[in-house]
């Protein structure tokens, strides 16, 4: 049964993300986590939204010709409106009726370094998806509270939001943020980063999905106890002959290809810290940085910037929630917490 706010309301938020959407209900919790890609099918000159979410994954680079699958948000904003519509229409349906929808607020979460333009766009989808009210929240926010970081309080916090398209770091104290940094550099970087290696180093073309998996199997920030045995069979098309091949990928191989991106994380990181005031240092260092978001989970990466920071680094609990979770927690305390919240 669906919990009303004042018996005319549903509340649900959403983390709105590059590479995964996620729907949160007030009193329900997490209610849908699916990839943020569109199978489009082109039939007599009009596009038909073939399949949405984890249907739509499955076809990434084994689509026929009139049948295109996309992501229609990049770099953590919306990149296509219309089909970006039409994916936040199909979660929202698919865990409420129609009729519930047209009476929902939506909390939705926005890269902190968007624009108003953007901002509105990411609104006026929502709206159009059938929503009553939106407000808007910054990921670092949402992360910071999912993460149970005391962002409410006259002490410093420092979370660092690595998604699909952007990594989001941002110093917190007193429900404000402090500093804050946005850069096009996360997961989807990372797995070209690999695209490129393997395009590179072995004549190879791989897809997406290879890379992520190779990412997740044995994709190191930096490599602390190196096992030459640490490698992963790679199948993909050899560009001068056209022909399948296969290769194995060492993670040595991988370290090397990700090194750059890895590197501009902590850069980011770095000039967060040189921006913060001194008592809010003192603070963080006590409690440590905070890493949420998918890229995250990337092995090592906490000891990586650990080391060249000097700050204790700590992975969120449940990093790939962290942000979800944390607008959870917004709309179950919406009167602690609306002060936040921004309109356009």
């Amino acid at each position: 049964m669906v919990v009303l706010r004042d018996l005319f309301f549903v509340d649900i938020s959403i983390d709105l993300g590059t590479a995964n959407t996620l729907v949160y209900m007030k009193d329900r919790g997490i209610m849908l986590n699916e990839p943020s890609v569109v199978a489009i099918q082109k039939v007599r000159n009009t596009n038909k939204v073939l399949a949405v979410g984890n249907e739509a994954k499955k076809m990434l680079g084994r689509t026929a010709g009139n049948i295109t699958a996309i992501r229609p948000l990049k770099d953590g904003v919306i990149a296509d409106f219309e089909v970006a519509e039409e994916m936040i229409k199909y979660f929202v349906k698919k865990i409420l009726p129609q009729t519930i929808v047209k009476r929902s607020m939506v909390l939705v979460c926005v890269p902190s370094g968007s624009t108003p333009v953007e901002r509105r766009a990411i609104q006026d989808s929502v709206y159009n998806a059938g929503a009553n009210q939106v407000y808007l929240v910054e990921e670092p926010i949402a992360a910071a509270i999912g993460a149970n970081l005391p962002v409410m309080d006259p002490v410093g916090s420092m979370v660092v939001d690595i998604g699909g398209g952007t990594t989001e770091v941002a110093v917190m104290s007193l429900g404000g943020i402090v500093y804050s940094r946005s850069a096009k550099v996360a997961g989807d970087k990372l797995d070209d980063s690999i695209i490129q290696f393997v395009k590179k180093q072995h004549n190879m073309l791989i897809g997406e999905n290879t890379a992520q998996k190779i990412k997740e199997k044995i994709g190191k920030a930096v490599i602390v106890n190196p096992n030459p045995n640490d490698s992963l069979l790679v199948k993909g098309l050899d560009i001068a002959s056209g022909l399948p091949k296969e290769i194995m990928v060492t993670e040595a191989q991988v370290q090397e290809a990700i090194h750059p991106c890895v590197k501009e994380i902590l850069e980011i990181c770095k000039d967060s810290l040189e921006h913060t005031p001194p008592e809010l240092v003192s603070d963080i260092i006590e409690k440590g940085l905070v890493l949420a978001g998918g890229g995250s989970l990337l092995k090592n990466l906490d000891v990586f910037i650990s080391k060249a920071t000097g700050v204790p680094v700590i992975i969120a609990p449940d990093a790939l929630e962290c942000v979800a979770r944390g607008t959870g927690k917004m709309i179950e305390n919406f009167n602690q917490f609306k002060g936040l919240f921004t309109r356009y």
